[in-house]
């Protein structure tokens, strides 16, 4: 196997490049099918990947002056507009907030599901067995030294002629 190296790590994805490409140009050009050479495609790969490095770099030193180790949204919006691209970031705060939104829904259902849940364990009533114990005791009391054989521990101990100790 061939070990990669430098750019060839940090490739972005060419499929995926390639289908966000085609789809932003469908949209452009609705009446024609363009199509996206062998060199485009690298073209718009390798620009993709500085961008996504300056961005990030950006976005980092925002980071540090705020006293911060973690990249936030506000962090990338910010650096867009340092980087002068501001009319980036009002696309990206649509998406950002559709997201968060389809983000909060399922959490919301995730949290829901597991309260349920932990009802349901809260509220079933512990089987009881015939001496009035619970099943659990029942189990936990057979589990202890369950060797198959059904003699008492003390009684082990009188034909050994005592205990081990």
């Amino acid at each position: 196997m061939e070990k990669k190296v430098g750019a060839e790590i940090e490739e972005l994805p060419k499929t995926i490049v390639r289908r966000v490409v085609k789809e932003k140009l469908s949209q452009c050009s609705r009446n024609q099918d363009i199509s996206v050479n062998k060199d485009s495609l690298l073209a718009f790969c390798e620009s993709a990947r500085i961008f996504i490095h300056y961005l990030s770099a950006t976005s980092n030193d925002i980071c540090k002056e705020s006293k911060r180790q973690t990249i936030k949204a506000e962090d990338v919006l910010k650096a867009l507009e340092d980087m002068e691209f501001p009319e980036l970031v009002r696309p990206l705060k649509a998406s950002l907030n559709e997201f968060r939104s389809k983000n909060a829904g399922k959490k919301a259902a995730a949290s829901r599901i597991k309260e349920a849940k932990k009802r349901k364990i809260e509220e079933e009533p512990t089987v009881e067995g015939t001496d009035g114990e619970s099943k659990d005791d029942v189990e936990n009391d057979n589990d202890d030294n369950d060797d198959g054989n059904d003699k008492d521990e003390d009684e082990d101990e009188v034909e050994n002629g005592g205990s081990d100790d």
